[in-house]
């Protein structure tokens, strides 16, 4: 399929009638890009203990009387460049958001496979365990693994590993509804001719549905995650601020505005202030297009 194509497909078409799509877009490609472009657009590594200046605490933002154009943001309570830290903060949250995702979606999408093709006993142990799951919220698993994994692991090794125990934590909190809806796709495509055929053929059960079931299921799957990359991001931020997230050597937007929460009453709002601002621009975007897909895919809207 060519570029031209492409264009012009539905979902192509879809997404150019709708303005608030494309400012969603370009919103999280310019949140995206200053998250990966870090290193080479901020003004300073705030996460570089030798650059950090105590002296320049509290700066307030650039265009104020007592702010420095060399920082158009403010500085925090450890005199880092507020710019910096957000972009630099971004680039945590956003991996964090991605990857969680990642492993759900794979934890998910394996057992709503194994659930809806096989069946009984299986089928029944699993959604059993998914409604275990569902009765309680997700940010309490997500807490009660990030805090079991801080009891069982040594100290000295718990800020190195923060983050892929935050990563699974949260994934691990996220798999419930890739389970179910992959679980019931798979129910109704089972029962279709292309299966049937596949079985009559001698094909191995997991080649059917590697082969043959998943790439048909996979079309809400993909929503879910969309969606799902602002939860996530959310979750991560939540636990962040409560101060079960990533060490604050490393911090992220919640971090940030967690640090920033604390000066608030004092004055020093842009600490805590742009932190949330970047992080609601993100997610609305993601949500906002997570929204459009969810639309475009659905061919009762069509």
């Amino acid at each position: 399929m060519d570029l031209r194509t492409l264009w012009q497909h539905d979902l192509a078409y879809s997404f150019r009638r709708s303005p608030v799509t494309i400012a969603a877009a370009v919103l999280t490609l310019l949140c995206v890009g200053g998250a990966l472009l870090a290193p080479w657009i901020a003004p300073s590594n705030p996460f570089d203990a030798a650059s950090l200046d105590l002296n320049a605490a509290f700066a307030p933002p650039g265009w104020s009387a007592q702010g420095s154009a060399g920082h158009p943001l403010g500085t925090d309570d450890q005199g880092r460049d507020l710019l910096s830290t957000i972009l630099y903060g971004a680039r945590i949250s956003l991996g964090v958001g991605l990857a969680s995702v990642l492993l759900a979606m794979l934890l998910g999408v394996m057992l709503g496979l194994v659930s809806g093709y096989v069946g009984g006993r299986a089928d029944a142990f699993i959604m059993r365990i998914a409604d275990i799951q569902l009765s309680f919220p997700p940010i309490l698993i997500a807490l009660l693994i990030d805090g079991v994994a801080r009891v069982a692991l040594p100290a000295g090794v718990q800020d190195s590993i923060a983050i892929p125990v935050l990563i699974f934590s949260i994934g691990i909190s996220g798999w419930v509804q890739y389970a179910r809806t992959v679980r019931g796709s798979t129910l109704v495509e089972k029962g279709k001719e292309y299966v049937q055929a596949a079985r009559v053929i001698g094909r191995h059960p997991l080649a059917i549905m590697l082969r043959h079931v998943l790439p048909n299921v996979l079309g809400p799957v993909l929503v879910i995650a969309t969606i799902h990359v602002a939860t996530a991001i959310i979750t991560e931020a939540t636990l962040s601020f409560l101060g079960v997230g990533v060490p604050p050597t490393n911090p992220s937007l919640g971090t940030l505005i967690r640090i920033g929460n604390e000066f608030l009453l004092s004055g020093e709002w842009w600490i805590t202030v742009f932190p949330g601002a970047a992080l609601v621009t993100l997610v609305l975007a993601v949500n906002l297009l997570g929204d459009w897909l969810r639309d475009a895919l659905n061919p009762k809207l069509r």
